[in-house]
């Protein structure tokens, strides 16, 4: 299981890189916005920042493109900016047709914002570097999500397609225990997500009594 960090905050970058490991960055309009800098110079940084190593870094073209020609044109020029960069394009019918585009210029593409295995399943059979199926955002809606991952690995494993599935827009520790658990290749999360996954109240009380024990000890 990888562990991608959902953010375009350069220092949370740095941060989840040298504490937690991980082991690539997805960001979305969202997130750049969150960075407070322009877009060019937000995804700049954070090329410089995974230069010289082979984690991949998604980055999405404008969301207001409907025509596939335009997903191409921006992914070409997003992609000359670092070799780590793979163009997320969105679950539409411009999206697929931009895949096909990318994919035929040896770019790597994350298909994102895929609600269902049959949207899934059509990233794959094109050729995906990465698939993203959302899960937050379904079951907030009460819709059931483990089943969901569930299919899409399968449908991955059963055609041996080479796609990575990153499940995406997680919440908490228990839906990556889930993902994990389905078979899927990465989580995406922002660092408090990670954070918390990686925390337990029993921990802490556990290592307060040890400080309390080790106090009373003498060391030689």
């Amino acid at each position: 299981m990888k562990y991608f960090l959902d953010s375009a905050i350069t220092d949370e970058i740095k941060y989840a890189l040298d504490m937690y490991a991980v082991d690539g960055v997805t960001t979305n309009p969202r997130h750049v916005q969150a960075a407070g800098k322009p877009f060019l110079t937000t995804i700049r940084e954070i090329a410089e920042i995974v230069k010289g190593t082979d984690l991949p870094v998604s980055v999405e073209v404008n969301p207001h493109h409907t025509d596939w020609r335009e997903m191409v044109a921006e992914g070409k020029k997003l992609a000359a900016i670092s070799p780590n960069f793979v163009i997320k394009l969105p679950a539409t019918e411009a999206g697929f047709r931009g895949l096909r585009g990318l994919r035929a210029e040896g770019i790597r593409v994350n298909l994102t914002l895929v609600f269902s295995g049959s949207q899934a399943l059509q990233a794959m059979r094109l050729g995906a570097t990465f698939v993203s199926p959302f899960i937050g955002w379904k079951e907030s809606s009460g819709e059931e999500t483990v089943r969901f991952i569930q299919e899409v690995v399968a449908m991955r494993d059963n055609y041996g397609f080479k796609t990575e599935i990153i499940v995406s827009a997680v919440r908490n520790g228990r839906q990556i225990v889930e993902a994990a658990i389905a078979g899927a290749d990465i989580v995406t999360a922002g660092l408090a997500v990670f954070k918390d996954s990686f925390a337990h109240p029993f921990t802490d009380e556990g290592l307060k009594r040890f400080c309390s024990f080790w106090d009373k000890t003498e060391y030689e």
